[in-house]
């Protein structure tokens, strides 16, 4: 793999991930006040409707963006321009009937939902009704980013999810407070609460939407020239396209439902078991709203970083083995492992040592004491998902759809096995969705790099990226706990100890990093 390539690899995935990392400093920023708003009831109802809305989007829609992204990469490769685009026009139309019909279901299964499902939490109908025609939005809008990642341009999908959650964050702010003060005493006024937080969710997709659609207009006339030109004698029909899309899309559909279907089963799980032994609706929600709204929320800000990299590395590899360059696969898979460890490692060992400090700071009307202790526990879940994640792209990318459908379905059996014997035979209460939460992608990802290494023959290299840069997060750890200690203990303000202990933490891990030459540059 030239200098060149491996750069724009690396360059691209570090665009979608700063983007990323802004969209969720943004959404943390938010949902400070948001969280102060609708409190930790509200954000439990919150919380819990979201991985329902989430849920329907994964089946309806969520694989899109990297079919899309990996059927256009793979025209592109071979000039296949008219095909590039009749791809697209029919994603637009798959679009247009798998996020209609979830939209659908959702609107007018909601208060089957409520109560027959989430028995534990009062008003989620709300939220849910808001959040389904959203789902119909975001298909959409997933097809149109997908179009510009299989043309390894990430600009498009970067710029809008940045502007997509500064209109998320300003709207649900606005709502949240309108709704609970207009329903202040009401019996329902959690679910007004958590309504209103997600009309944000609703026009931030729309106004994603319209941001990545004016790019496309304003490029559609080069594109359009790149199609009139083509030479291209056979075309697929439309029912082979819509074939294509279900035998690429349905696998990472499968793959991700695993995932997130975990996390509503958990709520279920928690909800009911924890009904069973005793536990009030408000308890319940409360601890569901820690859980939800301080550790996944957490945990969830370096794991955006593995999604952004598994988005900008697919395409570029579709691309190398379309043409069956094994050397240059094996590199660009080298890459961005490497790249993704030198950020999810680091960020594992912040938030296990000074998470507390950070979410005390964050969200200091919440539990953040348990919050902390959840960060301390279920830190390396960073790692894990990273990995998982990125490893399930490269295997899409191989062709090998199926394989990380397999290993997902895997974990989700052991997982649920485990969640509910820790809640319902112990009292670990939250702290069993945190184990849960975390082991969840460890089967995954091994599974899926011994899959990637008998489908190229790919071994991953061990000692820079894992080893050298645990030791340099561990110093780095170390250096910023002491930091943060000795900085309150003088001062006695939890802000300018955090800001100071995250000043330290950079400069004692990159600074080693780079002296080992253990840094890769986009």
């Amino acid at each position: 793999m030239s200098e060149e390539t491996r750069n724009n690899l690396l360059r691209q995935g570090t665009i979608l991930a700063v983007a990323g990392i802004v969209v969720r400093i943004i959404g943390m920023i938010y949902r400070i006040p948001l969280a102060n708003i609708i409190g930790d009831e509200g954000n439990g109802v919150y919380s819990v409707a979201f991985n329902v809305y989430n849920i329907a989007l994964i089946l309806s829609s969520y694989g899109l963006p990297m079919a899309v992204s990996k059927m256009v990469a793979a025209s592109l490769t071979k000039k296949e321009f008219r095909s590039t685009r009749r791809i697209f026009v029919y994603s637009l139309l798959f679009a247009c009937c798998s996020g209609g019909l979830a939209a659908l279901v959702i609107f007018f299964g909601a208060d089957w939902l409520a109560d027959y499902v989430y028995t534990g939490y009062a008003g989620i109908e709300l939220p849910l009704r808001v959040l389904a025609p959203t789902i119909f939005i975001v298909a959409l809008l997933g097809v149109v980013r997908g179009f510009f990642q299989g043309h390894a341009n990430m600009v498009p999908t970067a710029v809008s999810q940045v502007f997509e959650q500064i209109v998320n964050a300003v709207v649900s702010i606005a709502a949240a407070l309108i709704l609970v003060n207009a329903h202040a005493g009401s019996a329902n006024i959690t679910g007004y609460g958590a309504m209103g937080a997600t009309f944000g969710t609703c026009f931030g997709a729309l106004a994603g939407l319209i941001c990545v659609v004016c790019w496309y207009l304003a490029g559609r006339r080069a594109f359009m020239a790149q199609v009139d030109s083509c030479t291209q004698v056979r075309q697929e029909s439309g029912a082979q396209i819509c074939k294509m899309i279900l035998f690429t899309a349905v696998p990472i559909i499968l793959g991700q439902t695993f995932y997130q279907i975990s996390a509503v089963f958990d709520d279920i799980l928690f909800g009911n078991l924890m009904a069973a032994k005793g536990f009030s609706s408000e308890v319940i929600s409360g601890n569901s709203g820690v859980y939800n709204s301080i550790y996944v929320l957490m945990i969830s800000i370096p794991m955006g970083i593995a999604s952004a990299l598994a988005s900008s590395a697919l395409p570029s590899i579709v691309r190398s083995f379309t043409l069956h360059d094994m050397n240059e696969v094996k590199q660009k898979i080298h890459s961005v492992i490497k790249f993704n460890m030198m950020i999810a490692i680091p960020s594992a060992v912040g938030l296990m040592l000074i998470g507390e400090p950070i979410v005390r700071l964050i969200f200091p009307r919440l539990d953040y004491v348990t919050g902390g202790i959840m960060l301390r526990v279920g830190g390396p879940a960073v790692v894990f998902y990273a990995l998982s994640t990125v490893s399930s792209s490269i295997l899409q990318a191989l062709d090998k759809m199926k394989k990380p459908v397999v290993h997902s379905a895997v974990s989700l059996v052991l997982h649920l096995i485990l969640v509910s014997g820790l809640i319902y035979f112990t009292d670990m209460g939250a702290y069993a969705l945190v184990i849960g939460y975390m082991t969840f992608p460890v089967i995954v990802g091994i599974l899926n790099m011994i899959e990637i290494g008998r489908t190229i023959g790919y071994r991953q290299e061990w000692k820079r990226t894992f080893a050298l840069t645990t030791a340099c997060a561990l110093f780095m750890g170390l250096c910023t706990w002491g930091a943060y200690k000795f900085i309150y203990a003088v001062l006695q303000n939890n802000l300018y100890a955090v800001l100071a202990a995250l000043a330290v933490a950079m400069v004692t891990y990159f600074g080693p990093m780079t002296a080992f030459g253990n840094v890769e540059k986009p």
